[in-house]
């Protein structure tokens, strides 16, 4: 028998997982746990309402026979004051209790994290291409990027611990889809772009549903290790803007302060100096051990889903705008 738990299924990506793991074939159960109500269909999936970091997780553990944990509960919106404490609490105190919890829990045979790829950073002095052995050559400049750093530390000393328990960190690229919000999917749903003059960006992302097959297979297959996770081919950030019907108006962004302040002018207040970093210079990713070891190829590659983000939508693609509640099956107070 496997019983997964995930984390963070309040998302829409986490729910997907969740549901994709509550239909695939060796699965019998599937947890998911958050803080808030999940906003879309769970499928099969039970829920339970607790924070990664209460001691009910452990209990879950011992008590329902989990022995796969796929972790989705990390927040990688640029923060700052209060909110940016919250977050660094959440994202690195949470996940060590949770860590230590799934550490001393010896039936657990696989954990998995959802990374992010812009732990690589994005500077001038960036490879053509990131493969997993490689560290950002680029200040990491993010709060959020920090964590993601110190989380993966986290997760390779745990594994140093237990060399009986496979752990798969995906660094992921830019999620990007029409159920997807963030800085960056902000940024290109507006009518206008302001774009740092002499840069030529090259963008590679990631689709959701990829991002979802990806994380189900890392769960129930046999990867171990870092593994970079993107979508096929790079567009530069001006080929998007046309491939969008977007109004590109240059900006003179000699530092990433100068270009900040006129994102905030239009809108985009969330998007940290990290984040307008990528719009500067961008980052391609190695994907050779996406397809050897989850062996993956991606459905949509960059340049599909940026005209598909473009497209009308009537509604979230997969999902309802307001699902049914999902089954809730406990509660931590």
């Amino acid at each position: 028998m496997t019983t997964v738990l995930v984390t963070g299924v309040s998302r829409f990506v986490g729910a997907r997982v969740a549901q994709e793991l509550s239909e695939s074939p060796g699965v019998d159960r599937v947890i998911g746990i958050d803080l808030p109500e999940p906003r879309f269909p769970l499928g099969g999936a039970d829920f339970v309402r607790v924070d990664i970091g209460n001691p009910l997780v452990g209990r879950i553990l011992a008590t329902q026979g989990v022995d796969v944990v796929v972790h989705l509960a990390m927040s990688a919106d640029a923060r700052s004051g209060a909110a940016r404490v919250s977050q660094k609490e959440r994202n690195v105190i949470g996940t060590m209790q949770l860590l230590a919890t799934c550490q001393a829990h010896r039936p657990l045979r696989r954990f998995v994290l959802k990374s992010t790829a812009s732990v690589y950073g994005s500077s001038p002095r960036d490879p053509a291409v990131f493969t997993e052995a490689m560290s950002g050559v680029g200040r990491i400049r993010g709060g959020h990027l920090r964590d993601a750093i110190e989380v993966e530390g986290y997760v390779r000393a745990m594994a140093r611990r237990r060399p009986d328990l496979a752990t798969v960190v995906l660094r992921m690229a830019h999620i990007v889809g029409p159920n997807v919000h963030s800085a960056l999917t902000d940024y290109l749903r507006g009518s206008v772009w302001p774009t740092p003059l002499g840069f030529r960006a090259r963008l590679q992302l990631l689709h959701p549903d990829d991002a979802i097959t990806a994380l189900v297979a890392a769960a129930v297959g046999t990867a171990d290790g870092v593994v970079n996770v993107a979508g096929d081919g790079v567009v530069t950030l001006s080929q998007a803007a046309r491939l969008l019907g977007r109004t590109a108006v240059p900006v003179p962004a000699a530092t990433t302060r100068r270009l900040g302040s006129v994102l905030r002018r239009f809108g985009v207040a969330a998007m940290g100096d990290d984040q307008i970093d990528y719009l500067m210079w961008g980052r391609c990713l190695d994907t050779t051990r996406m397809r050897s070891l989850l062996h993956m190829e991606p459905a949509w590659s960059t340049r599909e889903l940026i005209e598909d983000f473009g497209r009308p939508q009537e509604g979230p693609r997969d999902l309802p705008d307001f699902p049914e509640p999902a089954q809730s099956w406990a509660m931590a107070r």
